[in-house]
C-alpha cells in the first residue's frame, strides 16, 4: 500500500497512549514492543522503526518464515513446548512435512496451509502475509473500541454480503469452503474497486502488479482453484486491502472492519465493549456452558485438558515457578475492559 494511503502510525501510537492514560494504565506497558510483536508478528526490535517508517521491508518468503517461527516461539502447548509441525498440519488435514519448507525458510506454504496455520494459532488472517506497517497498524487497532456502521459499508470493507453480516452479528456466521470464500472476495474486489474510467481491472493488470501473468488468475476468477500465497498477497496489495482480506473468516473480517471504522470516528477515549465480544458472550459462550453441563466427571476433565491446549496455543497460559497455570496480565486486563 502506498505510504500516502496509510494511517499515520505515530498518531495512532499517540491515541493509544492517551487512551491508556485515561483508563489508568501505563502507556509503556500497553505499547510494549514485546506485546505489540505478539499481536502482529513484527520482531520487537523493529516495532519502533516501523512506527517511524525506517524499518526495512523483508521479501515475502523471509517475512512469512519469520512470522511462523515467532508463532511457534510465542504460542506453545500447555506444557510450554513448541508445537510440532505434525500437530499443526494435522489440524488442517495435511502432513507435517508440508510445513518443512516454511519452517526452514526455503519456500512459501500453499494458501490453504497458511490459512490453517493462522487458525491453529488463533491469529488474524493476515498475520503471515501483512507487511510490517500493516501488521503494526492491526496491532494498534486492537486496542480500540468498535463502532457500528451500516451494512452496505461493512459489506464493502469485508467482501461479505449484507445477509451474511446479519448472521455473523447474530453469532451464526456462514461457513464457506476456503476456495469459495476466496473466489467470492476476489470477485467482490473486482466489482467494487474499479478503474478511474469505471471499468473492472483486467486479470492481466492485477497480475502484472506482482510480476505474474493474467493466466495465473484465470482459475481463481472462475472459482476453480486457489491462488498461491504470493498471488494472494499481490491481489491484496493491488486493491489496498488488509493482508487477511481473502483469508479471514466472516467473524474476523467483520471485527477488522469495525475496528477500522472506530479509528476513523476517533472514539479512542470512549470505553465501550467490543460488539463482537458481546455477541460471543451472548451466543457462543452461553451455548457452550449449557452443553457442558451435561458432561460426566470424565468429560469435564477431558474438556479442561482441551481448553488448556487451546489457551496455550493462543499464548494465554503461563507457568509460574510453582508450576501453577496462570492467566497472563494482558488477558486479565482485557477482561477488565482495558485495551
Amino acid at each position: 500500500m502506498p505510504a500516502a494511503d496509510r494511517p499515520d502510525l505515530g498518531a495512532a501510537w499517540a491515541r493509544v497512549a492517551a487512551s491508556a492514560q485515561r483508563s489508568g494504565r501505563d502507556p509503556a506497558e500497553v505499547l510494549c514492543p514485546e506485546r505489540l510483536s505478539r499481536l502482529c508478528g513484527v520482531e520487537p526490535a523493529l516495532v519502533p522503526q516501523v512506527v517511524t517508517g525506517t524499518a526495512p521491508e523483508l521479501p515475502l518468503c523471509l517475512r512469512v518464515h519469520r512470522r511462523f517461527l515467532r508463532l511457534r516461539a510465542t504460542r506453545r502447548d500447555k506444557h510450554g513446548r513448541e508445537w510440532p509441525l505434525a500437530a499443526i498440519a494435522e489440524d488442517f488435514q495435511a502432513p507435517g512435512a508440508s510445513l518443512g519448507p516454511l519452517n526452514a525458510g526455503t519456500g512459501l506454504p500453499r494458501l490453504g496451509h497458511a490459512a490453517g496455520v493462522q487458525r491453529f494459532f488463533g491469529v488474524y488472517a493476515g498475520f503471515l502475509l501483512a507487511d510490517s506497517q500493516s501488521a503494526v497498524e492491526h496491532a494498534l487497532a486492537t486496542t480500540g473500541a468498535d463502532a457500528p456502521a451500516d451494512l452496505g459499508r461493512l459489506s464493502y470493507l469485508t467482501g461479505m454480503p449484507p445477509h451474511d453480516i446479519r448472521l455473523t452479528l447474530d453469532g451464526t456466521p456462514p461457513r464457506l469452503p476456503l476456495k469459495e470464500q476466496v473466489h467470492q472476495r476476489f470477485e467482490h474486489l473486482r466489482r467494487t474497486r474499479l478503474r478511474a474510467d469505471g471499468q473492472v481491472h483486467s486479470l492481466a493488470a492485477i497480475a502484472r502488479s506482482f510480476r505474474a501473468s493474467g493466466q495465473s488468475l484465470t482459475r481463481l476468477a472462475r472459482g476453480e482453484g486457489l491462488p498461491n500465497l504470493a498471488a494472494a498477497a499481490g491481489i491484496q496489495r493491488f486493491y489496498r486491502v488488509d493482508g487477511g482480506f481473502l483469508l479471514a473468516d466472516d467473524t474476523e473480517a467483520l471485527a477488522t472492519a469495525l475496528a477500522g471504522i472506530e479509528q476513523e470516528l476517533e472514539t479512542a477515549g470512549r470505553r465501550t465493549e467490543n460488539p463482537m465480544l458481546a455477541v460471543l458472550r451472548a451466543h457462543d459462550v452461553r451455548s457452550i456452558v449449557t452443553r457442558a453441563g451435561r458432561l460426566s466427571p470424565a468429560g469435564w476433565k477431558s474438556l479442561a485438558g482441551h481448553l488448556d491446549d487451546l489457551l496455550a496455543r493462543e499464548g494465554q497460559l503461563t507457568r509460574e515457578s510453582t508450576g501453577r497455570v496462570a492467566v497472563p496480565d494482558d488477558r486479565k486486563a482485557a477482561e477488565g475492559g482495558a485495551p
